[in-house]
This record gives C-alpha cells, structure tokens and sequence, in this order.
C-alpha cells in the first residue's frame, strides 16, 4: 500500500529526506545556510545540469520499455529492435493532462490509468506500457491535482487509490470536509488558521491559496502528518521512484499575471515547477531559480543576506501550495461563498482575505520575495521590477493543456499525448480551443522559438468532428517548413484526445466540488475508455496507429518510409487540413441511443455492456447527467 510507505521512507531515509522539507517542520518557511553558488538563478538558455542528467537516465529505461510497447503494438513490416537500435537519439514522449477542477482531475486519472502497465486490464484493453516509456508528464489545474496526488503519494497508482479509498475523498467538499461533522471541519480549520499564523509569523505574506492548497491537501495527502503541511514540491528529488528515474518527469505550469493588472492573454509568462526549479522560458523571465530556497530575499539571484551562516530560506515551496498556485483560479469562486452561513476559522479566513483583495491581490498565489527580482535575463517588463511575484492559475491564459514545457526545443519532445478536459461549450466539452491558442503563442513576442504544429479554428474542431475521436497533428514535418522557418526546431507530432461520454457523463461542471464514490468512478472508468477508444473497440488497432505516431518522427529523422499499416493509421487519424469555419448548428450534442459509434455524425452508443476491463477495479455507473453544484453565490 502506498501511504504506509511515506511514512516508513520519512523514517528509513533519515536526516537527508527529512532535511528537504520544511526545516520549521510545518507550513512555515525557516532560514537555512545557503549554498555555496554564486546565484540562485540561471538563465533560460539550456536545460539544468540536473535535468539532463536525470533524462539521460530516464531514457534507459524508457528505451527498453518503448520496445516492449511497440512489439505489443503489432507494427506490421517493421523491425522495433533494429529501428531503435540503429539510431543513437532516444524517443522523447511527453504527456499532458488539462486543466478543468475534478471532471479534469478525474478524467485524467482514467486516462493515465489506460498507460500505465500497473492497472488491471490496461495492457489488454489499453495502452499500457505508454506512461513507463514516457520520458516528461506535465499538469496544469485540475491535471495538475491529478499528476501530484500520484508523484507525492510514491507514484501510487490510480488501480490503489481505488483499492485504498483514502486518498480523493470527495464525497464532502473541501471547505466542509467534515459534512455532517462540524467538529471535524472546525477542527480542520482550525489548525489551517494556525499554519497560516505560522507562516505570516515567519515574515511571509498569505494569500487566498494558502488555505485553498491546505483545504487541497486534505484530499491528496491523507497519509502525512498534518496532510503534508511540512511536504515541500523540492521533496521530491529524494523520492526514490524519481531519483532512479521510475517516473516521467512531472512538470507543473501557472501562469504569471503583471502587477496591478487583471488582464491574461497569450503574451502573459508562463511559469513551470519542476523537482528541481521553477521559472520561465518566456522572454519576460528567460530564468529558473532553486526550488529547495524559494523565498529567500534576492537580488539578481544573490541572496542579500548571504553572509549570514543562516541567509537563505526552505520551506516556502509547500506542495499543496504549489498545486494551489497551478488552480488559483477557484479562489474567485472560494470568496463568492456566503460567508454569513460559515462560522469559526474558516469563516475568519476568508473575511481576512475579503477585506483585503481589492488592494492587495489576495486573490492570487503570492510568491514574495520575488526570486527573479532584478534579474539580468529578464527582459524589459515589470514581473522583475517587482519585489512581489503573482502567479495564477495555469490555464488563464487559454492555454488549458499545458503544452509549453514539451515544446521547448531543449527538451527534444518527438510525441505529445494531449489529453483535454476542457469545458469549452455550453455543455462543457473541450473545442480544442486549448490547441488554437498555443498555435498562435508561437507568433507572439513569448514564443522564444517555440513551434507548433498547425491546426483548424474551433468551429472546425466541432464541425469536422476531430475533438470526437482522437486526432493527430503534424503529422508531416514536409508540411511545417512555413512554422520551423528561421528556426531549427521541428514541433512534435500531437496526439490531441478530447473528453467525450462512453459509459458516463463526464462534462461536469468546473466548479463541482463533491462527488460520490460511484461519480468518481464512474468519470475515471470513463478517462479509460477515452484512451482506449473504448477498450479497443471501437478500432482494434488503436495500439498500432499510437505505435505509428510514436515513431514518426525518429523516421523522418532517418529519411525512413512509412509502412502500409502506418499510412493507414495516418489517413485515418491525422487532421486534413481542411477547414470548417460555419458556427451556426454546430452539432456538439451526444446522445445514448444508436449502436454504431459513428464519429462522423458526432453521437456515440454508449454502453456499460462495451466495458471489458475487469469489475474489480472498473465500477460501471448509471448513466445520467451531473448536477451543477450551487455552493458559492
């Protein structure tokens, strides 16, 4: 079992696992000796030694692991060992799981457990075998709480969280974790408000996702001491799992918001955590600074208090607060509630951030200090003028897959798995919109070279039905000469997989905050059938055309031609070209009737008869339509 193992490595590992949390022990930062560098800080021009390092580990595994899955793909006329073993470059997998609450959450979690080998049933009906060959795993809001859940909690698998049944409790919402218990949430509360006390204590200043990441990790970290109040993001470079390199590297993204403005768009930063950093590749920034010391008071990254035998600061990059920061985003909606019908803590918590959010930006990820403050690698704007650094939810700037980090050139990303859990329409489906808007980053001042393969407008995406079924984007780089021009940096093929309704309705709404055990299920049996077309029924070559996509780049690379069963894969899961831009009777309806599964007309059978992975793990739910969740006012 998974939990029992934290606490048993807190204990087997010693001072030096120990040493990377809080060294206060609790939520609050606390000084530390510095490190003997001469900046905190380096510019955004190349991975960090420690990232390379650990990729090159990873892709030893990944190559074997990549061989194993394309053998059981059943490439016809095609040699794995001999193609994998003739170049000396390693396939590069990235995988993303979007933003959207807990439909996203949920979602991605079924989705990811159709790649993972260790769940019952996924290397049969799924593609088990992807997520051990893939070598960057990315998360953004709701992704994101999915992708931290399962990296922190030991890479605990989605089959055991199911099995355990501690971790996402979600039958009562996070800010009543108690339900009928009012002791319980008062209790809960009441040492939420101690921690924040702690913090600001310290010298640090709160801001409404302090207490949203705490209220988070209720739900993620049950089996930490005080839900991990102590648990820092940078813990993770002692986890064994990464530090052997058994995981793909998680990646997670929020979005920067320029001080005293409201306004998100496409030239806004985009900021990334990763075990080891945080930072930007953006222009705007171009820099990354240590994790392990974030919230030490720096300047061009040299701590000004360096001469101190104690001058720098741990602790400030708490888990669930940085998961907080990916989704602060529902801090708007956590201020809607109606604070005359709460009472104690939490009552006290949320008016002390209601009195102060118009003036003071409560109602966003504080990150004060500032590390980037006074950074020579930023360029001219005002995120490096400020002492202050205010971060938001990650899909604000409409990019909800968080695509970024896998299109940077240094990472070398030859494949991406998109995985959109997006409401986008009025009845909550994702348009891939997501798509459109990383498309056109590419042109704006951020991109800092970044490309991206080229796709329709989301009225195609709807009439063109390519959001229904999955869909392949740049799949010739012949085609991409317009978009790599003036660069050296061909974009990865994409694998764009929308949410879409096979045994369950899965278009909850973004701002419902409690599920029962059988609507948690029921959206995670569904995540699987959306990886698996159904449990491969729908094509049962699915594996093999993921197979094709997997590989194409390493051909082109080797001026390799396609086989006849990758040409067919091609023609029917690649995007056209072809645009349709009509936005009047867009069909986007599903329905539970017909037993064709035709994607062409947008409707699909759905069926708990079509489920074919084993009971024990895979509860089939009734269908029925989810209800929108009225909490806030």
């Amino acid at each position: 079992m998974a939990l029992p193992i934290v606490a048993t490595l807190l204990i087997a590992l010693g001072l030096e696992f120990v040493s990377a949390w809080s060294p206060t022990g609790g939520y609050a930062p606390g000084e530390v000796e510095c490190p003997d560098v001469s900046s905190l800080i380096r510019d955004g021009s190349s991975l960090s030694d420690r990232e390379q390092e650990w990729v090159e580990a990873r892709h030893k595994i990944t190559d074997e692991n990549l061989k194993d899955f394309l053998n059981h793909a059943n490439l016809s006329d095609f040699d794995v060992e001999q193609f994998l073993s003739s170049s000396d470059h390693s396939i590069t997998i990235g995988v993303a799981f979007s933003g959207g609450g807990y439909r996203a959450m949920l979602s991605g979690a079924g989705q990811l457990s159709a790649l993972d080998n260790r769940t019952t049933g996924a290397w049969e009906y799924g593609l088990g075998g992807l997520i051990e060959s893939t070598t960057y795993i990315t998360g953004l809001s709701g992704g994101n709480w999915m992708l931290g859940t399962v990296v922190f909690n030991n890479w605990t698998s989605i089959e055991d969280i199911l099995n355990e049944g501690e971790i996402w409790d979600l039958d009562n919402p996070l800010y009543n974790p108690g339900g009928w218990n009012v002791l319980e949430t008062s209790i809960f509360w009441d040492d939420v408000s101690d921690q924040l006390d702690e913090k600001e204590d310290a010298g640090f200043e709160n801001s409404l996702t302090d207490p949203w990441g705490r209220a988070l990790s209720r739900q993620f970290f049950p089996g930490y001491p005080s839900y991990g109040a102590g648990l820092t993001f940078s813990t993770l470079q002692s986890f064994p799992e990464f530090t052997n390199q058994e995981i793909p590297f998680p990646i997670h993204v929020a979005v920067g918001r320029t001080p005293g403005s409201q306004i998100i768009s496409l030239n806004s930063t985009v900021f990334e955590f990763n075990a080891f950093e945080m930072g930007s590749w953006d222009p705007s920034v171009y820099g990354f600074t240590d994790l392990t010391y974030l919230g030490t008071n720096v300047t061009n990254g040299v701590p000004n208090n360096a001469d101190d035998d104690r001058g720098c600061i741990a602790g400030f990059d708490n888990t669930g607060f940085v998961l907080g920061t990916s989704s602060s985003l529902f801090n708007q909606f956590i201020l809607q509630l109606n604070t005359s019908d709460l009472s104690g803590a939490i009552y006290q918590i949320i008016e002390h951030f209601l009195t102060g959010l118009s003036e003071e930006e409560d109602d966003i990820a504080i990150y004060s200090p500032n590390p980037f403050y006074k950074s020579t690698y930023a360029g001219v704007g005002a995120i490096a003028d400020n002492d202050t650094l205010y971060l938001v939810d990650g899909g604000e700037d409409n990019q909800n897959v968080p695509l970024q980090p896998l299109l940077q050139k240094e990472r070398d990303v030859d494949v991406i798995f998109a995985f959109d859990n997006s409401a986008d329409t009025d009845l909550s489906w994702p348009n891939g919109s997501s798509l459109v808007n990383t498309y056109m980053r590419q042109f704006s001042s951020q991109a800092n070279g970044t490309t991206f393969p080229y796709v329709p407008d989301t009225a195609s995406f709807l009439n063109l039905n390519l959001s229904s079924k999955p869909t392949f984007f740049g799949c010739d780089a012949r085609n991409l000469t317009d978009i790599v021009e003036g660069t050296d940096h061909i974009p990865p093929l994409v694998v764009y997989l929308a949410n879409r309704p096979f045994s369950y309705w899965s278009n909850t709404s973004t701002f419902k905050l409690e599920y029962s055990e059988s609507e948690k299920r029921g959206m995670i049996q569904n995540g699987f059938e959306v990886s698996s077309r159904l449990n491969m029924t729908i094509d049962e070559e699915w594996r093999t055309c993921v197979g094709c996509a997997i590989i194409r780049r390493q051909q082109e690379r080797s001026n390799a031609s396609q086989t006849e069963q990758c040409r067919r894969c091609f023609e029917s899961y690649c995007w056209s070209g072809d645009i349709d831009s009509a936005t009047e009777d867009i069909p986007v309806n599903f329905t539970t009737t017909g037993a064709t599964n035709d994607e062409n007309d947008n409707s699909t059978s759905i069926s708990s008869a079509h489920s074919v992975v084993p009971s024990k793990l895979w509860y089939q739910a009734p269908l029925l339509l989810v209800g929108f969740v009225a909490f806030f006012i």
